[in-house]
């Protein structure tokens, strides 16, 4: 007996658009990805950016035609209705938008001096927010696609970052614009993720596609690598308890 006939693949609607989805988007996308995706044409735009960002070759005069084809073939879905729940609480929500387009700011981290950093995860830059101007710099890294992720800052003020497609761990110097970048030292530790200090200035951080867990001595440079005994248990976010023991989530295991 044969065995069941394999499930059909879905296929892209037809029009306008089909061809330029096919070139730029399914050498890195499944097809399903994309139909079961829906935004609004605001959120394709910065989905679009996002994949630009990281190196989609898209052409300019064919960016309209490519908005169009999803907005209109993948439009955004209901969402569940919300459960309103009276009461007298108020909420006040202010927003800043960051100046790089689909630039998917991660990872903020509150800083001495009263403003906000983030990564650019997908704009390969770190941000700094001034809350009382309203003023957003951008640093851009130096090395390109390196997919900042988390971050920190350590006592002397400079920012910490995890290099998550680049396989790197990263510092920035604010005052001078320094970048200084730590490479890890296993090709195959990819996705560095979370980065977090303990007391005596060791940086720790998560590796989470290559199930391993990292330090970093600012001082030498030296890092050191070890394997989650579970495999593919993914680790992801992480804290130091008090007696300088890192803890982490096994985001692929329970």
């Amino acid at each position: 007996m044969g065995g069941a006939p394999a499930a059909a693949q879905p296929q892209l609607p037809d029009g306008a658009g089909k061809a330029i989805v096919q070139q730029a988007c399914l050498g890195c996308h499944d097809p399903v990805r994309i139909i079961n995706a829906g935004y609004n044409r605001q959120d394709w735009q910065t989905v679009i950016h996002m994949m630009l960002n990281v190196g989609a070759s898209v052409p300019s005069d064919q960016l309209g035609t490519l908005t169009e084809y999803l907005v209109k073939n993948f439009p955004q879905k209901p969402k569940p209705a919300p459960s309103l729940i009276g009461g007298s609480t108020h909420i006040d929500i202010k927003e800043w938008v960051v100046p790089t387009p689909g630039a998917r700011p991660h990872d903020p981290l509150a800083y001495p001096d009263g403003s906000i950093w983030y990564t650019g995860h997908m704009g390969n830059l770190l941000g700094r927010l001034d809350p009382r101007s309203g003023q957003i710099i951008e640093y851009h890294l130096d090395t390109p696609s390196s997919g900042p992720h988390g971050l920190v800052a350590d006592k002397d003020g400079n920012i910490w970052f995890t290099g998550n497609f680049a396989g790197y761990i990263g510092k920035l110097d604010p005052t001078s614009g320094k970048w200084t970048e730590y490479p890890l030292p296993d090709p195959s530790a990819r996705d560095p993720h979370t980065p977090i200090f303990d007391r005596r200035g060791i940086l720790w951080f998560t590796v989470q596609g290559a199930n391993m867990i990292g330090r970093l001595d600012p001082k030498s440079g030296e890092i050191r690598l070890v394997t989650s005994p579970t495999p593919r248990s993914n680790p992801y976010g992480m804290v130091i308890s008090s007696n300088d023991t890192p803890w982490f989530c096994e985001f692929g295991f329970n």
